[in-house]
């Protein structure tokens, strides 16, 4: 029998379901990573230590949705760039067209994460910067508890989403649409 402790962790399923759930519905799944030595991807498109990708059927090519890395080939401003990322490293994904998804707890800050910074040259903020709200009561949300992004009212920091096969300028990247340019605000799943 095995206890809680040594089972492996929800994240990568509940990614693939989420994708699958966007999918299914025409949405376009995005997940936002924080970024670090561990995550291979773009360095000019991070900002703020975190990178949002458009991860969908038409965005990539050989993507491999596994227990420890999320995988594909992906085109940046036209040139083709192999993207892996840590499962652990993933803070949230979400549809871009609703902003409806689920957001998990920031992992632990590593020293080297600190120098994954954006381009402006600063440090990587870490995600534990925007706590996870409860909007139904405005209060912050246990991250421990399951989560889901919304668009609306509490949500106060611009989005870095990166369309992959849509050349982009990396100091304005696509936002998804509704959000007004700010990010969406969480809400807990009861």
């Amino acid at each position: 029998m095995i206890n809680a402790l040594e089972s492996s962790s929800t994240r990568p399923y509940l990614i693939r379901a989420l994708y699958e759930w966007c999918t299914d519905n025409g949405f376009t799944p995005y997940v936002a990573v924080q970024v670090d030595d561990t995550v291979q991807v773009p360095r000019e498109y991070v900002k703020n230590g975190e990178i949002v990708l458009n991860i969908s059927f038409d965005a990539t090519s050989s993507l491999k949705l596994g227990n420890d890395f999320i995988e594909f080939k992906a085109r940046f401003a036209g040139t083709a760039r192999e993207i892996s990322v840590p499962v652990g490293r993933v803070i949230a994904i979400y549809a871009r067209e609703n902003g409806q998804g689920m957001a998990f707890p920031a992992p632990a800050p590593s020293a080297t994460s600190a120098d994954a910074g954006s381009t402006s040259g600063g440090a990587a903020a870490p995600a534990a910067r925007l706590p996870l709200r409860d909007a139904s009561r405005g209060a912050e949300a246990d991250p421990g508890k399951v989560v889901h992004l919304i668009s609306g009212e509490g949500a106060t920091e611009d989005s870095t989403a990166t369309t992959a096969s849509t050349p982009t300028d990396p100091e304005d990247p696509p936002r998804p649409p509704g959000s007004g340019g700010s990010r969406p605000s969480l809400k807990r799943i009861k």
